[in-house]
């Protein structure tokens, strides 16, 4: 049986957060506004959108469902890409942690850039 490590169990964990967050932002909507279209209280999004609140999936449904959206669940085979990126990082020193993360970081901004663009 596979185990996830780090980095997918915390995706796991924010995945809710995630996608109501693409969401509102693809509808251009304020949490605010999500909120009032879903018969909702503001603090509910905002707590599930931080991952302080882990909605249950009907819950889930009917917010997406307030702005023309569903949540389609497929199964499918573990994929253990993450866990072999996470046992990699295991063996980096200190040094090249930093490195890899500034990289990201500069990665992430150019992206940022290209979008605003």
């Amino acid at each position: 049986m596979a185990r996830m490590g780090p980095t997918k169990s915390a995706a796991v964990d924010r995945l809710a957060g995630n996608l109501l967050k693409l969401a509102r932002i693809e509808r251009g909507m304020t949490q605010r506004e999500l909120a009032d279209v879903a018969g909702v209280a503001q603090s509910t999004i905002a707590r599930i959108e931080s991952g302080s609140r882990q909605p249950s999936l009907p819950l889930l449904a009917r917010i997406l469902a307030a702005v023309d959206l569903e949540p389609r669940i497929t199964l499918a085979p573990y994929d253990n890409h993450d866990d072999i990126l996470d046992a990699t990082e295991t063996r980096l020193s200190a040094a090249e942690l930093e490195e890899r993360r500034e990289n990201q970081d500069r990665f992430a901004s150019a992206l940022r850039q290209g979008a605003a663009l």
